[in-house]
């Protein structure tokens, strides 16, 4: 353990922000591919130019890339979460179903209110829902 006796305060912090800035890079290249690919409108020869720019000149390719096609980036992603939400929201809804069991109670006491059903059937139907 020679080396961690050599080690100070400033060399922990210095590792920190190496790290850091690693998995920023390595987050921001996953990010401009991703959007590359979820694009659409660009050719499989443009993507791959691309890609071998990232290889090649990663820096100067990732700041090129987010000035010319930061806008549709942004636009893709909001897209993409749009989508999901809207996804889950019709999940949400087919599984619930239309109407939940406080708007069943509410509309089985109005008929009870109006008398078209009785106190007795009201009690049965209740206790089924609550039930379930």
């Amino acid at each position: 353990m020679v080396l961690a006796d050599n080690w100070t305060f400033g060399d922990a912090i210095l590792v920190a922000l190496w790290v850091f800035f690693l998995i920023m890079w390595l987050w921001i290249l996953i990010a401009i591919i991703g959007d590359l690919f979820r694009d659409h409108t660009v050719s499989a020869v443009a993507k791959v130019l691309w890609v071998i720019a990232l290889v090649l000149v990663p820096f100067l390719t990732a700041l090129v890339y987010i000035v010319v096609r930061g806008r549709g980036m942004a636009e893709r992603n909001a897209k993409q979460v749009q989508q999901a939400q809207q996804q889950m929201d019709d999940y949400i809804r087919q599984t619930a179903g239309e109407s939940n069991v406080g708007d069943q109670l509410h509309k089985l006491d109005e008929l009870r209110n109006k008398g078209s059903i009785s106190q007795e059937e009201f009690d049965s139907a209740k206790a089924k829902l609550l039930s379930v």
